[in-house]
């Protein structure tokens, strides 16, 4: 059985909380950032992009 990769499964991701603004209503835009300890989040709330640690 063929197991996949858990960093590319934005599915079974919790919310993180953007540094910006506070707000838990963030999604995962990338399942890699620049490192394999790091993602690319988006904060529906302010807007912006950040890096949370995976």
């Amino acid at each position: 059985m063929r197991r996949l990769d858990p960093s590319v499964d934005i599915e079974a991701d919790d919310p993180v909380t953007c540094p910006y603004c506070g707000s838990e209503e963030t999604t995962r835009e990338h399942p890699r950032g620049p490192s394999l300890c790091k993602s690319i989040h988006y904060c529906n709330v302010c807007e912006e992009s950040f890096e949370a640690m995976a």
